[in-house]
């Protein structure tokens, strides 16, 4: 079906970007005594990844649970993945800022595991999306394509892997700790990019009233005009 290619190739698409984030933060090269602190690849790829997996918390897991047979377990069996990402994100955040809990880790060993982790939440990312296909209707499809892209805008750039993850409980926590991440990103100056907001609708006639901005529609060109014979 057209709109399940919609849905699957939104997140193939965001996992592409995110290979591509992780490879450009694990090919940066530093003595094993350096820090790399506030280093902008690894802050975006792990700001990037963060508001994938909370949008998926937000989006996809309501969707499969509330459409598929078997729903729940299909949701339970995915979290494992999710969370133990979001594990090696702490790792990777602690080990930029040179946390003397790190020091058994070198960074090759870390971005291996990490990398093997996003494949393996990639896969039962598939798997959830594979089965919301075949017993979700083409609106409901189109329609977590379009949360997962806007809950993205809105996510926390920071993982939470010991809180809540679905239902009221995760919802909440998203929205609590969207504010606080960024609180904390500024203050450590991270650089973490993030999706691009969508464009301001134009406002119509009564907000232009409001704004005191009326905006009027250029007049078309008179192409029946001629100069007459003492113009110049």
């Amino acid at each position: 079906m057209a709109t399940t290619t919609v849905l699957q190739d939104e997140l193939r698409h965001k996992h592409d970007e995110l290979a591509g984030r992780l490879a450009h933060a694990r090919s940066i090269i530093a003595r094993p005594e350096q820090t790399r602190r506030g280093c902008a690849p690894i802050d975006q790829f792990n700001a990037g990844t963060s508001r994938h997996l909370h949008a998926v918390g937000e989006a996809l897991l309501p969707a499969v649970s509330a459409h598929c047979e078997g729903g729940a377990r299909l949701v339970h069996d995915y979290l494992p993945a999710a969370k133990h990402l979001e594990v090696l994100l702490f790792h990777v955040k602690a080990h930029e800022y040179g946390s003397t809990w790190e020091t058994t880790h070198g960074w090759p060993t870390l971005w291996g595991e990490v990398e093997e982790a996003l494949d393996a939440q990639e896969e039962k990312e598939e798997e959830l999306v594979s089965h919301l296909a075949e017993e979700a209707s083409d609106d409901v499809l189109l329609l977590v394509a379009e949360r997962i892209t806007a809950a993205e805008q809105k996510a926390p750039s920071r993982p939470h892997p010991y809180l809540p993850h679905t239902g009221l409980p995760g919802k909440v926590v998203r929205r609590l700790a969207r504010p606080v991440d960024a609180i904390w990103d500024k203050v450590e100056g991270r650089s973490i990019g993030g999706p691009k907001p969508p464009p301001h609708r134009a406002p119509g006639l009564f907000g232009q009233y409001l704004l005191g901005d009326p905006r009027f529609p250029e007049e078309p060109v008179d192409d029946t005009r001629h100069n007459e014979p003492g113009d110049r």
